[in-house]
């Protein structure tokens, strides 16, 4: 499974990709307000540092300034991912974009139904928001499972990407489920490595070295 960070902060962004865990970066309106700074500055410094995609949303909501802004953000760099929306002017945009050779992630999608959509639209990935579903009642990765048959009963080729990631539970049932990309926040990224019979197993590891008095170089 493919490892995306949810953020628009680049020093969090530099410092996972040097750990070489990371494929690519999602952002959103939301994420890029939280800095401070030019939306398209911030898009460019990304695509610097990581090699794979990066999902910049547009914010226009009918096809035709969609389209207009999606051009625009492909321009950028080669790795921009343009993210839409799951509506029918989304779906509209993303199949003309898709058309002309830019990657398209078709975001807020919370059914199987409109991920099969997508998936006829072109796009390049499909964004089902798990947590959001779990706040509400409904069980997030039964969608991921939906998804992912009707994706394989069909042959789509459009990437099933698990976003609003809350939980390291939430990475591992993705992983188990076949979601082919989790998008994670970095702080959720950093609690994947983290066991209690790690850390334990390590401290006693240094205290019987030290005993020895010796040092390796």
């Amino acid at each position: 499974m493919q490892f995306f960070v949810d953020t628009a902060d680049i020093d969090e962004i530099r410092s996972l990709a040097e750990t070489g865990l990371l494929d690519g970066v999602t952002t959103n309106p939301s994420l890029v307000a939280k800095t401070g700074r030019p939306f398209r500055d911030i898009v460019a410094d990304i695509c610097a540092v990581v090699d794979g995609p990066v999902s910049a949303e547009v914010t226009a909501t009918q096809a035709d300034a969609m389209i207009e802004e999606g051009r625009s953000l492909a321009t950028i760099a080669d790795n921009v991912t343009v993210k839409v929306p799951l509506t029918m002017d989304g779906l509209r945009a993303c199949r003309t974009l898709s058309m002309e050779g830019t990657m398209v992630n078709v975001t807020l999608c919370f059914s199987a139904n409109q991920a099969l959509l997508a998936a006829k639209a072109g796009a390049t990935y499909i964004s089902p928001f798990i947590g959001r579903l779990d706040d509400i009642g409904l069980d997030g990765m039964e969608l991921i499972a939906e998804i992912r048959a009707i994706y394989d009963n069909y042959g789509y080729e459009t990437e099933l990407l698990a976003a609003s990631i809350r939980t390291v539970n939430h990475v591992k049932d993705c992983a188990i489920a076949g979601a082919d990309v989790a998008t994670i926040p970095p702080k959720i990224i950093r609690q994947l490595v983290s066991h209690p019979l790690t850390d334990k197993g390590l401290d006693a590891f240094l205290a019987d070295w030290q005993k020895t008095g010796q040092s390796i170089l």
